[in-house]
């Protein structure tokens, strides 16, 4: 991999395969550095992420998708597309959240996730701030919903969801996720897909920090009128 000392100071864009190819649970775009590209990450890394989600009601997880077991069943034929876009509105801006249990949060040095798969006991972390720039409903035909969704650091898309389904006297858990921008980096643009894997792409797609600004791309939450 000589071939890419002279770009070492440039990060790469990557897509990655499904983290669950037998149900496309989760499809990410994922930044990765390259050489001293890795001491920038945590800056390319500040800015806000949108999500694709697509959601089912009437049924809870322990992982809160599609990956886990089903823990509960409810009914959801009382909701309507109205009832979703007013509950909405509760989950956009500043708001406090309850991260999932299955994360990769970390007790005694181990992940969460990790624990609990070891039979462990763990307690559920305290809700913390989080912030929701963008979320509308895109599309609603029950048991599914598909969410567009942009927010900052340490939002939970998975802990969203079945908030929701409890708010809306149901239960609901994510069936697929895809992340289509971190930071200045979007899917359409950036992204070098599984096929694609090669050095010679891998070199081609590769960015200046510069092109750029993580520091902008904080958008403002929008209001909502009620």
């Amino acid at each position: 991999m000589a071939a890419t000392t002279s770009c070492s100071t440039m990060p790469c864009c990557l897509i990655c395969a499904p983290q669950h190819s037998e149900t496309r649970a989760r499809l990410h775009l994922v930044l990765v550095g390259v050489g001293n590209g890795t001491k920038m990450l945590s800056t390319m890394l500040t800015g806000s992420k949108k999500y694709v989600a697509v959601g089912e009601f009437g049924k809870a997880t322990d992982t809160l998708d599609a990956t886990g077991s089903v823990t509960l069943e409810k009914g959801f034929e009382h909701i309507t597309r109205l009832d979703v876009e007013e509950k909405l509105k509760a989950f956009t801006g500043d708001i406090m959240q309850v991260p999932p249990l299955y994360s990769a949060l970390k007790k005694d040095g181990q992940r969460l996730s990790v624990l609990l798969k070891k039979g462990h006991k763990v307690d559920a972390k305290p809700a913390r701030p989080v912030t929701v720039y963008s979320l509308t409903l895109q599309e609603f035909k029950p048991p599914l919903f598909t969410l567009d969704i942009e927010c900052g650091g340490g939002f939970y898309v998975r802990s969203l969801v079945d908030d929701l389904g409890k708010a809306l006297s149901s239960c609901a858990h994510v069936k697929e996720l895809v992340r289509t921008k971190q930071g200045p980096f979007t899917l359409e643009e950036h992204a070098l897909h599984e096929e694609q894997w090669t050095l010679e792409h891998v070199l081609r797609s590769l960015k200046t920090c510069s092109e750029g600004d993580p520091e902008e791309d904080h958008p403002k939450p929008k209001k909502v009128v009620t």
